[in-house]
């Protein structure tokens, strides 16, 4: 599929360009904040080719799509203006809150920034390795040119945060950066090199580094934002746009430096100093621990709450010794995709899993994770143990990362620090990841999933009846897959004569259990009524399917019905439909009885029920016979 048709169905799925308010991707994840969730189809996104996974997590409405997000995040900005930074968007009826909203606000800002930050960080630890072996003095211009190229960005990280922060609360992007430009100010950083008393107005100031910081500023940002709307609000048009952003650097910048900067980097500092005090008292029992929960983390979304304190580190230590333990986690699941590689018999699975080995090896563990392991269960346990060991080892080893960078092949030259040390360790480390969690997952092995074979498409009249024959030439015969849970019903005992004396059709009719109606086959919805009470869908091959939910509900107009379709749209079987609140429909004193009728009955020669007692959404409810056989 090209870029362009999968970015078209994304968004139209995702419930189309209105309903987006804001969207960013990460190595492989697109991440959308919508403005209504329910408007999103979920299993037909899952179902799209090219997309890995949907998760919906911190608020965000996550895509995953591999490592070729880059490409289809540029094409949903071509044929459309998600992308476009308007303030006038509107916002999702509903924001996450708690650690979901923490996460959200952690991963918009920091998502558009990992690509530079791996290629920044991999340039940096080439360097270290070029001037720890001798190739390059680090009073070479050459060198001096190529660590200005890499340091760049962290040196000023506030003024990239600044603008992510800003897009992410809808607040004026020049000015973040400004307040950001003010913390790392030349005259600021003399103030404060030199050890100069300095206070604002009599009020102390207590001077820090900002440079390479991430706390102040995002802070600082935050609140900027809420002060610009409420001035946006209150001053005139024709003044607001210059005196709103004076009032905030007048108010902002100084508000920084007394209490958001230093309160922000000793806060950063506080969980720095806890983190490298829980591997200094057990580096082996914390690297384990990191090193088997890190792609669990991931797969909530949590990791990001680690990943400021990851950069903070760097930026206060200039190492950091926990994130070395998480690249263990991530070789673990490589391995453990490379094992269901070499044990499956399924050649589909067995391309998947290879393919899914190679992109993992580079960082993006993903299509590993969501497309091998974790559907198979046991792999992922396997690669759990592995990370574990992996991660035992490196903490024990004293591995430290000295530059930022998602964890892989490509970005080892950032564990490599002055004299190499620690850096054999984590060779070790990631190597017996690996090896342990292919292994296992050997060993353990996971239920195959069965080749499908060619069905046969030739018979020879000599081996079968004519009757015989005429069955299975007569490809109109269909199944019919129960739309609702809950317990079979005679249509006969259905209260409503017009549909229990079969002037609609035959059929079958279910009292619900559950209050959802799901696709009974893959086809086109041709009627979906606006009281959302009922609705009609015709199959492929013309079997027409009308869904009625109880009797009578035609009187609620839509009220307890959440209708998930439109006229004209394709379904596949299981799709979600229809939802409707059975307590409430029986308290308004309505049947909830759903008869389940083909409208198109006298097509068939019979319409055989399948189904007796109890039956739960996607069991075989009805077979209809053909009345003609095709030849």
């Amino acid at each position: 599929m090209s870029q362009q048709k999968l970015a078209k169905e994304i968004v139209e799925l995702v419930g189309g360009e209105k309903n987006v308010v804001s969207l960013v991707h990460c190595a492989t994840r697109l991440r959308f904040v919508l403005k209504d969730d329910s408007k999103a189809d979920k299993a037909k996104l899952e179902k799209t080719d090219g997309v890995i996974a949907v998760k919906e997590n911190g608020g965000q409405f996550q895509v995953v799509v591999g490592n070729k997000v880059p490409e289809v995040y540029s094409a949903i900005g071509e044929i459309s203006n998600i992308l476009n930074d308007s303030s006038d968007k509107e916002k999702p009826k509903k924001s996450a809150k708690g650690l979901g909203g923490i996460i959200d606000v952690i991963s918009s800002i920091f998502a558009p920034l990992l690509g530079v930050m791996a290629g920044a960080g991999i340039l940096k630890g080439l360097l270290l390795i070029a001037s720890n072996l001798g190739w390059l003095e680090t009073t070479d211009t050459t060198y001096i040119i190529l660590f200005a190229a890499a340091d760049s960005l962290f040196y000023f990280l506030p003024l990239l945060l600044a603008v992510t922060t800003a897009r992410k609360f809808q607040g004026n992007i020049f000015v973040a950066m400004t307040i950001a430009g003010a913390l790392i100010y030349p005259t600021i950083i003399g103030l404060k090199t030199e050890g100069t008393p300095t206070d604002f107005f009599g009020i102390p100031v207590v001077l820090m580094t900002y440079s390479s910081t991430v706390i102040p500023i995002i802070l600082s940002v935050i609140v900027m934002s809420k002060v610009e709307k409420f001035f946006n609000r209150t001053l005139h048009d024709s003044v607001k746009n210059f005196v709103t952003p004076l009032i905030l650097l007048v108010i902002m910048v100084p508000l920084t430096l007394i209490v958001f900067g230093p309160f922000g980097v000793y806060v950063g500092n506080a969980i720095a100093s806890a983190l490298v005090a829980a591997f200094g008292f057990s580096p082996l029992l914390a690297g384990a621990i990191m090193g088997a929960s890190w792609q669990l983390l991931v797969i909530f979304g949590v990791h990001w709450g680690l990943i400021p304190v990851f950069i903070n580190n760097v930026a206060v230590y200039g190492r950091d010794g926990v994130k070395p333990a998480a690249t263990a986690s991530v070789f673990a699941q490589t391995g453990a995709a490379f094992g269901v590689m070499l044990k499956t018999k399924n050649k589909k699975l067995k391309t998947l899993a290879g393919s899914s080995t190679l992109t993992a090896l580079f960082g993006i563990t993903e299509p590993a994770i969501y497309g091998v392991t974790l559907p198979l269960k046991r792999p992922f346990i396997a690669g759990v143990i592995g990370g574990a060991v992996g991660g035992a080892i490196i903490g024990q080893a004293g591995t430290q990362a000295f530059a930022s960078g998602a964890p892989g092949l490509l970005t080892l030259p950032i564990f490599y620090g002055p004299g190499g040390e620690g850096f054999p360790g984590l060779i070790l480390g990631i190597t017996a990841s690996f090896v342990v969690s292919a292994v296992l997952t050997y060993i353990m092995g996971f239920k195959d999933p069965v080749e499908e074979e060619p069905t046969a498409t030739t018979t020879t009249t000599a081996t079968v009846t004519k009757e015989a024959a005429v069955r299975t030439s007569a490809v109109s015969d269909e199944q019919v897959f129960s739309p609702i849970e809950g317990t079979i019903v005679s249509l006969t005992e259905v209260p409503d004569p017009a549909f229990s004396s079969g002037a609609m059709g035959d059929g079958i009719a279910i009292e619900p259990t559950v209050g959802r109606v799901v696709a009974p086959f893959d086809g086109t919805v041709t009627v979906a009524f606006k009281k959302k009470h009922a609705l009609a869908v015709v199959s492929d091959t013309g079997a027409e399917i009308l869904v009625h939910v109880g009797v009578d509900t035609v009187k609620l107009d839509g009220q307890h019905f959440t209708s998930h379709i439109q006229e004209g749209d394709r379904v596949k079987a299981g799709d979600l439909l229809l939802e409707f609140d059975i307590a409430q429909i029986k308290a308004a004193g309505y049947h909830t009885v759903t008869p389940i009728i083909v409208t198109n009955s006298a097509n068939y020669e019979k319409v055989v029920p399948m189904a007796t007692g109890e039956v739960r959404a996607q069991e075989a409810l009805l077979t209809l016979h053909s009345a003609q056989p095709q030849t």
